[in-house]
């Protein structure tokens, strides 16, 4: 018999509340979640007019780029600067989050003050969140390369995250939703609203946990959202609307009125007089409402009606010096002007907002209408309040913010998506933001496997699989570390539900010289998902750390206890090296001006040594095989440069993407040449940093 929901809910409930709990506990206890500052994105793509003198050479594909004073003068903030200024109110910097939400949110709750960083606990006046319902989605990701097209499996973070979330159906996604919901109400301000969108599966549900979470009394409206016009069911009637639940935090809520424009009709049928001067008005009565009493007196000839007249004697004859008033026989009326009316206010049924309008289309699947949020963010938030969104998706909620001069966050879990939202900010030329992840991710998501409880701990059959052998408990708690036999080479298996990067580099450079008495010849990290630092990282250690690439299709292959000893028996398991890659050397010229010189920045090549790195199906690994041996610089996504990196922040100063037809007509490339004019160093460090188009991040750095 299937699992009641009625009788779930009270168990969502109780676990949801205890695991916020929890998680508040933590916080308040002083334990930090970091989140790294990928980049400081000052939105500055190729021929972007926060730059002066482009030169376009569509040709050879290269560009020149002159930056102004003022925005050398930005570029120059220290790293320090640069972090403190992120919640100072006077720099504020907007916010871009890759990670898991219910993270996000726990550090924006905690703050960080050794960063600067100040909790945001009550501080959010709008979050509006669209929690993709549909346990049956296909959340891969299209990828256009030239004459192919793949589909990108998600990455392992988000594999799990779906799986844990549709684990048991509609139950897992309540218990995914409650204390996100919680932390939501932690961070909202006394003024502060949520707009919570959702279908017709759930709606009701997480009406009833809204209602526990913020009370009853605190609940503003549902919204009925009319989605589309049509609908084909041949069974039902077509769903073609969704819910939004708006609840607020306190009792002084910012409320700003909206209007829709009057209909046609209804123009025709009131609005159809027209003064002298051309405007267009209609007949209002004084007469007072039934079961009121009004003022009683005579005017001109009109006498008041039964209740009386609205308004004082004085107030009437204001309105006939004005030329407001119409006589009719012993009745009066006011003129009340078209032009003076700002429409019929908004009710809870929005039918006047079916999609997209022309060219604002990204091909993200769940991406709504920028007049939808239009609507809401005018409604629910003042210029300057901080608006939030924690599923951010195509990065709409952040866009329509930035563009109504209101201060953003938003975060998504899934890498696709932050890189069409940081190319999306990008494009609009927003204000310069933060581009963050999750450091730690801390929470293990692999108990529940199948191939957990059957064959033993997932790090152990990792290592069994590359060859090595395991230490045992006593000699290496967590069950992650094992060697190669007679080669002195320890083996460090990262956990899926974190992203390797500096840290664990570090880690592995410190067990080399101290685990066991130290003198291992070499650390070889596999890791499943990387941290934009690893290249440094990597680098920095080249002589000590060996980092590989778990291949993300493994856990579709582990699904079974065959599929395991197949593997292991054949060794069929293939772990790569990192992508990466090369510039060719820096170019470095003197200007005319003596306080500047240029600085010519080329690629050189891409290189991802296999495919077998990327989740795709087999066909597509094919393709990707041909562009890799063909054209391996269509693979980069966007490249950025930082012309002054200090090795503590990286200050993305220039841009360029694919699909910016700005310079050249193709979308299938980034340019691969780019000349800055920068104030003129003795010793300048440069830092080139590049994402592929499944979001794999490497970095360049060279000292000229």
């Amino acid at each position: 018999m299937p699992t009641s929901l009625i009788n779930e809910l009270p168990k969502i409930v109780e676990e949801g509340n205890k695991e916020a709990a929890r998680i508040l506990e933590r916080i308040s206890s002083g334990t930090k979640l970091a989140l790294q500052t990928n980049e400081l994105v000052l939105p500055a793509k190729d021929v972007s007019g926060l730059f002066k003198g482009a030169i376009p050479n569509p040709k050879d594909k290269t560009t020149t780029i002159d930056a102004s004073p003022e925005q050398m003068q930005l570029f120059g903030l220290q790293a320090k600067q640069a972090k403190l200024s992120i919640h100072q109110e006077a720099e504020w910097v907007n916010r871009l989050v890759y990670g898991d939400n219910l993270l996000v949110m726990q550090n924006l709750l905690a703050g960080d003050a050794e960063s600067g960083l100040p909790s945001m606990r009550g501080k959010i006046d709008l979050i509006y969140i669209d929690p993709p319902f549909d346990s049956k989605a296909d959340y891969r990701t299209s990828v256009k390369l030239p004459g192919v097209d793949l589909a990108q499996k998600p990455t392992v973070i988000e594999q799990f995250a779906y799986a844990d979330t549709w684990k048991d159906g509609t139950v897992s996604y309540l218990k995914m939703l409650y204390p996100r919901l919680v932390l939501m109400r932690e961070l909202l301000s006394e003024k502060g609203s949520i707009y919570v969108h959702i279908d017709w599966h759930v709606g009701h549900y997480v009406k009833i946990m809204l209602d526990e979470i913020f009370g009853k009394d605190r609940f503003v409206n549902e919204i009925v959202w009319k989605r589309s016009d049509s609908h084909n069911d041949s069974v039902r009637f077509g769903n073609i609307d969704d819910r939004i639940m708006i609840f607020k935090k306190g009792e002084d809520v910012i409320f700003n009125k909206q209007y829709k424009p009057y209909t046609k009709e209804y123009l025709d049928d009131f609005y159809n007089k027209v003064d002298d001067d051309g405007r267009k008005y209609r007949l209002d009565h004084f007469t007072k409402p039934k079961g009121s009493i009004g003022y009683f007196y005579d005017y001109k000839g009109a006498i008041p009606p039964p209740n009386g007249w609205r308004c004082p004697i004085e107030t009437m004859e204001d309105f006939d010096v004005k030329g407001l008033l119409v006589f009719t026989g012993k009745k009066v009326y006011k003129k009340r002007y078209l032009d003076e009316q700002p429409g019929n206010p908004l009710t809870t049924i929005w039918d006047d907002i079916t999609g997209q309008i022309k060219g604002e289309s990204l091909d993200y699947a769940t991406q709504k209408p920028t007049k939808l949020l239009e609507r809401i963010i005018n409604s629910s938030s003042n210029e300057n309040s901080i608006v939030a969104d924690f599923f951010g998706g195509s990065g709409t909620t952040a866009a329509v913010a930035e563009r109504l001069s209101r201060k953003w966050i938003t975060s998504d879990i899934g890498k696709p998506a932050t890189m069409v939202m940081r190319k999306r900010f990008i494009d609009m030329d927003a204000k310069p933001f933060f581009y963050q992840s999750i450091g730690d991710y801390q929470k293990e998501v692999f108990a529940s496997t199948k191939i957990y409880k059957r064959v033993g701990d997932l790090s152990q059959i990792i290592m069994s699989l590359y060859g090595a052998i395991p230490f045992t408990e006593e000699q290496a708690t967590g069950r992650n570390l094992g060697y190669l036999k007679n080669e002195k080479v320890l083996v460090l298996v990262d956990s899926p539900g974190k992203l390797t990067g500096k840290a664990t580099v570090k880690r592995a450079a410190e067990l080399k010289n101290s685990f066991l008495g130290g003198n291992w010849n070499k650390v070889i990290v596999l890791g499943w998902n990387f941290a934009y630092d690893i290249s440094e990282a990597i680098i920095q250690h080249k002589n000590d750390i060996e980092v590989l690439v778990i291949p993300p299709d493994l856990l579709d292959k582990l699904g079974s206890k065959k599929g395991y000893e197949k593997m292991a028996k054949d060794g069929s398991v293939r772990f790569s090296s990192l992508q990466y890659l090369t510039i060719k050397p820096i170019e470095k010229s003197a200007t005319s001006e003596a306080d500047k010189e240029t600085i010519t920045i080329t690629l050189d090549n891409y290189i991802l040594l296999s495919p077998d790195n990327i989740p795709l199906d087999d066909k597509d690994k094919e393709k990707l095989q041909q562009v890799i041996a063909k054209d391996p610089l269509a693979l980069i996504e966007y490249w950025s440069i930082d012309p002054d990196y200090d090795s503590e922040i990286f200050r993305s100063q220039w841009q360029d993407y694919r699909e910016n037809t700005a310079n050249d007509t193709d979308p299938y490339h980034c340019i691969t040449t780019t000349t800055l004019t920068v104030p003129k160093k003795l010793n300048r460090t440069v830092c080139v940093k590049s994402a592929d188009v499944f979001g794999f991040e490497s970095i360049v750095i060279e000292k000229i």
